[in-house]
């Protein structure tokens, strides 16, 4: 079994977060690139998986590493490769299947709940319990899906989760920890200026969610290192 996993930043303070750690503790490499300055790899057949990060580029404008992420999805799902996208890398799927990505009516930025649906807890939020899940959001920008995709999760804004053979997209972040959260809020201040949210309203005394969505990601990245061992198994 190919035992790397390739890792897209589209930007270099949106990274792997929690999951660094549960890859490296799952035996598996990782291969990281960050999109702006590195070239997009062209050949997917040397990875047992993709997964493609977020960040604060939108996926119809017309930026050139954005087309090649799309078509590496391409060619992942021709290969049966997963592939995972998280917040703007769930978008590029969206996109890439023939989708359509756009400008939502409300942004979706800080800590709110989804609702996991039975498709969900049958596929990638399998072992969570409850039907509704705390998570962290930061994204203007949503998707709607062609009709093979399957919703596995949604807030009452927006499709929040999806799966569409071997491609799983997530707009939400399970992945995010303190420190990353904090440097975003300095990264993106003028945007939270813009939506009227204090900082301190997404970092204090939240002891409680930050160890309930690293618990969230340990169960989604398990799920989705099952499809990884899966796909080995019968290819």
């Amino acid at each position: 079994m190919d035992k790397t996993i390739l890792s897209i930043q589209n930007i270099n303070f949106e990274t792997l977060g929690t999951l660094k750690g549960l890859i490296s503790s799952d035996s598996f490499s990782i291969e990281n690139i960050e999109a702006q300055k590195e070239p997009v790899p062209n050949n997917v057949k040397q990875y047992a998986a993709i997964i493609i990060l977020g960040g604060p580029m939108a996926v119809y404008d017309n930026v050139e590493y954005l087309k090649e992420e799309q078509e590496l999805i391409r060619q992942a799902l021709k290969l049966d490769i997963p592939v995972l996208g998280i917040c703007l890398g769930s978008q590029l799927i969206a996109q890439a299947i023939g989708g359509k990505v756009y400008k939502g009516r409300k942004k979706e930025i800080g800590w709110s709940e989804v609702t996991i649906n039975s498709a969900g807890f049958m596929d990638l939020f399998n072992g969570i319990s409850t039907k509704k899940i705390r998570v962290f959001q930061w994204h203007g920008d949503t998707y709607e899906l062609p009709a093979k995709a399957t919703v596995m999760a949604s807030s009452k804004l927006y499709p929040q989760a999806f799966r569409y053979h071997s491609a799983i997209g997530i707009q939400f972040h399970l992945e995010t920890n303190d420190e990353m959260i904090r440097r975003w809020t300095y990264e993106y201040a003028k945007e939270l200026e813009s939506e009227q949210i204090e900082p301190r309203d997404l970092l204090d005394q939240k002891n409680h969610e930050f160890n309930e969505l690293r618990e969230r990601c340990k169960v989604v990245y398990t799920n989705f290192s099952k499809m990884i061992r899966n796909r080995s198994v019968f290819s």
